[in-house]
């Protein structure tokens, strides 16, 4: 029998103790031959419209859950990962059960889950009183975040010219005026750029203009002072529009600054918000799967 995602946790966590950077395929192989699974069991699918295999998809999410409560964390090589030293804290004691339930002693978990501390008692009460249609939207957003955590952690890893390629895609997406190209063409030299990355187009005709800066950051949070000159960069220019994009965070000053500012508009997009962007106008994305939910129409089975 195929184990659930929160059986192969605690295996998971413990089979990979010794530190080492493991892959995927190489666990995936070591947890079947543990929990003695069959090779009909190993590629059975999920469904018959989701072609994946159930038993790495169980593992994907038992990997994920583990992820986001920080027992084990990824390396710069795709499928690759390891174990943390909380992970390793956790198996000096570990727990008779290892699931999403343990898992929200961790802060990063509950946020990942997006429920506070106070949430977590309801949590099983609400569980039980879940319509379908609830239970699928909860599903749905749980996909949701884990593809907007995974998004903005391989936008902090590629590199600058690929970052500036992304941000011109989103823009031109968005619907500001102009193709990439000419928008690749307003690109400054980053030797002479004045704090400023590029420019777009606000309407189809240029009328106005919107000046573009983009910053490519992983731990860095965006201050005042940073803010400010790309302001003051802006003034150079006679420009009275901004958009400061990062895949880092902006401190509450920065935050304040620009809303305080009277003749100038500057707009400040974080890492968080730049993925919710990236998944609304479908940038980097395809449809894997389509759902359809259908009620009888009961129009049609009226007597005429």
């Amino acid at each position: 029998m195929i184990p659930s995602y929160e059986e192969l946790m605690l295996p998971l966590l413990k089979a990979i103790r010794d530190e080492k950077i493991h892959s995927n395929e190489e666990i995936e192989k070591r947890l079947a031959n543990e929990f003695q699974l069959t090779e009909e069991e190993i590629q059975e699918f999920v469904s018959i419209k989701n072609k994946k295999r159930k038993f790495y998809d169980r593992l994907n999410w038992a990997k994920t859950y583990l992820k986001k409560a920080q027992l084990i964390e990824g390396t710069d090589k795709r499928g690759e990962f390891k174990i943390t030293k909380r992970g390793l804290e956790v198996l000096e004691e570990p727990p008779l059960i290892l699931d999403a339930k343990y898992l929200r002693k961790y802060p990063e978990f509950l946020n990942f889950q997006k429920i506070g501390k106070d949430d977590v008692s309801k949590k099983n009460e609400l569980k039980q009183i879940d319509t379908p249609a609830e239970g699928l939207e909860k599903i749905y957003e749980l996909l949701n975040n884990e593809l907007k955590d995974e998004m903005l952690e391989r936008l902090k890893k590629i590199n600058f010219y690929k970052f500036e390629s992304i941000v011109i895609d989103l823009v031109v997406k968005m619907g500001y005026g102009g193709s990439k190209i000419e928008i690749s063409q307003s690109l400054t030299k980053k030797s002479n750029d004045e704090g400023i990355d590029g420019i777009i187009n606000e309407d189809k005709l240029g009328l106005d203009r919107i000046y573009l800066q983009a910053k490519r950051w992983s731990n860095t949070t965006i201050g005042r002072p940073e803010v400010q000159k790309f302001v003051g960069a802006l003034a150079g220019k006679g420009a009275i529009k901004g958009i400061f994009i990062t895949t880092s965070t902006f401190t509450k000053e920065a935050i304040t600054y620009c809303e305080n500012l009277t003749s100038q508009k500057i707009v400040l997009v974080d890492g968080n918000k730049l993925v919710e962007l990236m998944v609304e106008f479908n940038i980097g994305l395809h449809t894997e799967q389509i759902y359809e939910i259908k009620r009888i129409d009961l129009d049609y089975f009226l007597e005429e």
